[in-house]
């Protein structure tokens, strides 16, 4: 099983490489445009992937210290998980590799509904007002009725899709490996606009007020007007990347392939500080989390790093076996994150120091989804996981 994960994981290195964060309180500094009711996650909820509209990684929930398997489930031999999932009112909604796209019960892990696209799913969902929405590897973007399943409408782009939508008002936001950010109507699909950049968009869009932030393949982080569809600002980061952009008031934060962190200032806009690590250089596939003056992220060096938010000075890091492209979640005073080396870790936020860890004997690239006491994560062997109370 082991050999199985660790050659998907080259694969993926070398497909992207060829193609090609304050408190949370500080987090919510700006108010919200109008009556726009941006993606937050709650006590109850982890709507996308990075848990909120700006990409924060940081949950509402609580965890237990000692958190337990309340249940497991392995799918089909070919079920792989890349995607991390999205909670909302009880429900798991997750993609595989295998094709199949899963609405499961929180508690137990039974089956709801399933969903199926040939080539599979490497996206995870956004969940807004009854409708999931999530990309493809075939390019194709779907609005499905999270009750039931049923597709409510679908767009077709032109590469595949592996990045989280966003929302602004009543309008969806979809990057695609075709180069493209696409905002539609969340009602019916319909688009409004299409910003393109010279190279390949894997990133998940993060969102301020009327402005969506877009790290790019092109080397470039993209600040676009999403009233207009145009450009406000381009600025060069140097290396392509395919992170999230974390942000927090006026500083963006993300990782890149040419093996560093990069802290910018969005409004003037330049880059603040840059992070090298000494001990290893290695890419950076794993979007950061942003807590308590932390900017937390995982490296292809194998450590899991916290740097100051205002300098980028390291404040610590962590070793694992194995490269961390899974992008950690705070919780509380800890951070949860998978590596390659098959294993969950828990560390403590202000030390690093390991304070919890499950071993589940194949690679995590997926990150963690945490609501209602529950954390859920599933592995390349196409086990997924939820951790809790038992």
């Amino acid at each position: 099983m082991r050999s199985r994960s660790f050659f998907l994981l080259s694969l993926r290195q070398s497909a992207f490489l060829c193609g090609c964060l304050f408190s949370l309180s500080s987090a919510w500094a700006a108010e919200p445009v109008g009556d726009f009711k941006p993606l937050r996650a709650t006590a109850d909820s982890w709507p996308s992937f990075r848990g909120d509209e700006r990409a924060t990684g940081v949950a509402v929930s609580t965890l237990p210290d000692d958190p337990q398997v309340v249940w497991q489930k392995q799918f089909g031999k070919d079920a792989v998980f890349e995607s991390t999932a999205a909670i909302v009112d009880g429900v798991i909604y997750i993609g595989s590799l295998d094709g199949n796209f899963w609405a499961l019960d929180l508690a137990t892990g039974n089956e709801k509904w399933k969903f199926f696209s040939e080539l599979g799913f490497k996206a995870p969902a956004a969940v807004r007002d009854g409708k999931v929405y999530v990309g493809d590897a075939d390019g194709r973007f779907h609005c499905l009725d999270a009750a039931t399943g049923k597709p409510l409408w679908a767009v077709a782009t032109d590469a595949e899709i592996n990045a989280c939508a966003n929302f602004y008002k009543d309008k969806v936001l979809a990057g695609s490996q075709d180069g493209s950010l696409h905002c539609l109507t969340a009602a019916d699909g319909k688009p409004v606009w299409k910003y393109q950049i010279e190279d390949m968009v894997q990133s998940s869009p993060a969102v301020v007020d009327n402005r969506v932030f877009l790290a790019g393949c092109d080397s470039l982080l993209h600040i676009i007007d999403i009233d207009t569809g145009k450009a406000i600002t381009k600025l060069d980061i140097g290396g392509p990347t395919g992170n999230a952009a974390a942000v927090s008031g006026d500083r963006v934060f993300f990782g890149s392939q040419s093996n560093f962190v990069l802290g910018c200032d969005w409004k003037k806009p330049e880059i603040v500080w840059e992070f090298k690590s000494e001990a290893r250089k290695a890419p950076y596939q794993s979007s950061a989390a942003l807590a308590d003056n932390l900017v937390i992220l995982g490296g292809r060096d194998r450590l899991v790093h916290a740097l100051d938010m205002a300098s980028g000075q390291e404040k610590w890091n962590f070793p694992t076996r194995g490269q961390v492209d899974s992008s950690p979640v705070v919780v509380g005073k800890r951070v949860y994150v998978g590596s390659a080396d098959g294993r969950l870790y828990g560390l403590d936020l202000a030390t690093g120091e390991k304070v919890w860890e499950y071993d589940s004997g194949s690679s995590f690239v997926s990150s963690p989804a945490v609501a209602a006491g529950k954390m859920v994560i599933g592995n390349d062997d196409g086990v997924l996981y939820c951790f809790g109370t038992k």
